[in-house]
């Protein structure tokens, strides 16, 4: 899937998570990540954030997440937000259940 602009989801806000994400032209993903529990999570939130772009097919992008210690499922939606607000799609939006 190939983004056609910058886009964000989420917020500062304790149990969050900012997701900006833009187009890169380079091929592959690049994944900034602040956190204040990135010793202790760090792994699995990108993983989560990672795990979300390749289901959604998203190879070349670039990510910036400041989390404030949100849950995958939040993760999950913001992701997914963004990407859908990044390709401009607004409609018919495949929302599923992953667990």
């Amino acid at each position: 899937m190939k983004l056609n602009h910058s886009a964000m989801a989420g917020t500062v806000e304790s149990s969050d998570i900012q997701i900006m994400i833009s187009p890169k032209e380079e091929p592959g993903i690049e994944l900034v990540l602040e956190s204040s529990v990135l010793g202790q999570y760090g792994n699995q939130i990108r993983k989560t954030i990672l795990d979300t772009l390749k289901s959604l097919q998203v190879d070349d992008a670039k990510i910036i997440a400041i989390d404030k210690g949100a849950l995958d499922l939040t993760i999950r939606s913001r992701v997914q937000t963004a990407v859908f607000r990044a390709i401009d799609q607004f409609e018919d939006l495949p929302w599923e259940v992953m667990m």
